[in-house]
């Protein structure tokens, strides 16, 4: 992932070019936290699951999930070419120069995840819990 300062880059979509690779954004109703050093910072039973290629699994909490006084945003920005440009934030209590991140403005192949917040899950303990069945059985 590369770095860069706000406004020294362009936002270019590479799905015309990349029609077969995958992001897919499933919903969750697992109740989902996220700690650092013992601090909540986040709790949703309303999360998306970011299964991209090439990367691993990130959890994506609600903005209404994220408890923003233990976190800061940060001029810090880099470029997806398959969801947009990310914001990064800090976590107040840490010493880490970043632990989260999200897509004000996404891509509409990935809209869902706009406003979204996703932790770094080598900075910051992201739980699943137990999720609610929404569906029937037959």
């Amino acid at each position: 992932m590369g770095f860069l300062p706000v406004g020294a880059h362009t936002v270019r979509s590479k799905w015309t070019e990349r029609p077969d690779y995958r992001v897919d954004v499933l919903a969750r109703t697992n109740v989902i936290t996220a700690t650092v050093g013992g601090v909540p910072l986040a709790r949703s039973a309303a999360c998306l699951i970011v299964d991209e290629q090439d990367h691993g699994l990130a959890v994506y909490f609600p903005p209404d999930s994220i408890d923003f006084s233990h976190l800061e945003e940060i001029g810090l920005r880099s470029v997806c070419p398959f969801k947009g440009e990310a914001v990064y934030w800090r976590a107040v209590e840490g010493d880490e120069e970043w632990v989260a991140w999200s897509y004000p403005d996404p891509f509409p192949e990935v809209a869902r995840i706009a406003g979204y917040l996703a932790f770094d899950q080598d900075k910051v303990t992201v739980s699943i819990g137990k999720g609610t069945y929404t569906g029937t059985h037959r």
